[in-house]
């Protein structure tokens, strides 16, 4: 199915980015959390990675 997976990487960008929102408000309220951010840097990863092979 054609754009099925761009669908799907907006999708993840969009939680990327609101993940990073989150972490971000948690560490200001509540202090920073290593496991949050390792999270939040995998999510990334992920993302950029779907991404990337998008166009393959």
């Amino acid at each position: 199915m054609p754009g099925s997976s761009d669908g799907s990487t907006k999708a993840m960008g969009v939680l990327t980015v609101g993940g990073l929102v989150v972490v971000t408000a948690y560490t200001v309220a509540l202090g920073s959390s290593g496991w949050l951010w390792f999270g939040w840097v995998v999510l990334g990863l992920i993302t950029l990675g779907m991404v990337v092979t998008k166009d393959t």
